[in-house]
């Protein structure tokens, strides 16, 4: 499944300095759907380079990391369970900042 995975806020100095990936992220054990769970464990494996606690606790992201896909709140459409869609949108955001 073709998507598209942005991070912010910092976030991208964890993947490289890259902000915007266009991704293919294949369906694990025929399953039928892929959910922000499935996509969060791909990212870790595939993405992130370094310091992976910094973005993931758990199996879910870190408190203070904003998760929109397709600009809609996570939390508004069922957080890790959320299911994803061909060219989906998926964008972190740090909200936490130094200072």
């Amino acid at each position: 499944m073709k998507l598209t995975v942005e991070f912010g806020g910092g976030l991208e100095l964890l993947c490289n300095s890259v902000k915007i990936h266009n991704v293919n992220v294949e369906l694990q054990n025929g399953a039928e759907k892929l959910t922000m769970k499935d996509l969060l464990s791909w990212i870790r494996t595939n993405l992130i380079k370094e310091r992976p606690e910094m973005f993931m606790k758990g199996d879910t992201v870190r408190p203070g990391v904003l998760a929109l896909v397709n600009d809609c709140d996570w939390e508004l459409s069922g957080q890790l369970d959320t299911t994803l869609e061909e060219k989906d949108v998926v964008v972190f955001i740090s909200t936490l900042h130094g200072g």
